[in-house]
């Protein structure tokens, strides 16, 4: 690696509006994030996964089909 054109690393605090930190490394010393880990719905397992079928289904729930 070439000396004096890479940028400095070190450790970043990160902080989530829901008010989880943490610390990693980056070019920035301080980060702000709307969603993390701690608070995004796909791992905190409260998730909603929504069923809305296809056309067919919805056909036949309008006219009581079957």
């Amino acid at each position: 690696m070439k000396e004096g054109i890479h940028p400095n690393y070190k450790e970043c605090t990160v902080t989530c509006a829901c008010g989880n930190t943490f610390v990693t490394k980056s070019m920035k010393e301080e980060m702000r994030l709307d969603v993390c880990s701690a608070c995004h719905p796909f791992f905190t397992g409260q998730q909603k996964f929504i069923n809305r079928g296809g056309r067919v289904e919805k056909f036949k729930k309008k006219f009581n089909i079957e």
